[in-house]
């Protein structure tokens, strides 16, 4: 959710700020858009100003579902540039010579620890849903509506749908709340890293668009068993930065 330095445009991890106004608006809003999807548990940023309470406080099922703080959802270290100006970042990344996206300030995370760290979440995700829910065969016969009814209902991957597609024959559903760049990284991770499956007639340039505040991604993730630990066997994209709550 918006907080005053989003608002300000400025940078912030290490600055744990509150949501504003607005922000607690967006996440009311997601909250109601949200309400009567159930899920199996939920993985929250420990920084302040996520939206994960407004949500649950939302919730036909899940009102009063204790949260799982995760310090892997935490922001992007911004390192030296935290709580300044973005454009003061921009000037910093001119000044070495490099893109403003790839440049990583002192102090300050790369894109790829950012990876690394929502790698090692998904690792702590699929122990923690396995640990509580076991393993279970979802029902195949839904899944075919499931991809047809979301195809047709948002052809760009966005917007237009149903708050719970793709939701069908899903067994163990996981809330996770984090933030903009956080979810960039992760989204570009599941798509390029894992080659998951995106809707039909979706745009690349809209996968990789920059997150909304309050934005909603879904991706339905199948693991199978193996010696070690489980093993992602497939990866689907149902929708990313949908935003039809704010409307």
């Amino acid at each position: 959710g918006e907080t005053h330095y989003n608002r300000e445009k400025l940078l912030q991890q290490g600055v744990d700020t509150v949501l504003s106004e607005a922000g607690v608006q967006q996440g009311e809003a997601v909250g109601r858009y949200l309400r009567d999807i159930k899920f199996s548990q939920v993985f929250v940023s420990n920084l302040q100003r996520t939206t994960a309470e407004l949500i649950l406080r939302n919730s036909t099922h899940c009102c009063g579902m204790e949260m799982v703080l995760e310090p892997l959802l935490r922001e992007r270290c911004f390192g030296v540039a935290e709580g300044h100006p973005k454009e003061d970042l921009k000037n910093m990344a001119n000044a070495a010579g490099q893109s403003y996206r790839e440049y990583t300030p002192p102090g300050g995370e790369t894109t790829d620890q950012v990876r690394l760290r929502f790698i090692r979440f998904l690792k702590v995700l699929y122990k923690q849903m396995l640990d509580e829910h076991g393993w279970s065969t979802p029902d195949a016969s839904q899944a075919p509506d499931c991809a047809n009814r979301t195809d047709a209902a948002a052809p760009d991957g966005t917007a237009g749908g149903a708050a719970d597609d793709g939701l069908q024959g899903v067994s163990v559903h996981a809330l996770v709340v984090s933030h903009g760049t956080y979810i960039h990284v992760a989204v570009r991770h599941l798509v390029e890293g894992l080659n998951c499956s995106l809707p039909a007639g979706v745009k690349m340039s809209r996968v990789f668009s920059p997150c909304p505040n309050t934005g909603i991604a879904r991706f339905i993730l199948t693991l199978s068993k193996s010696d070690t630990s489980p093993v992602l066997s497939a990866a689907r994209c149902v929708f990313t930065n949908r935003k039809d709550h704010l409307e």
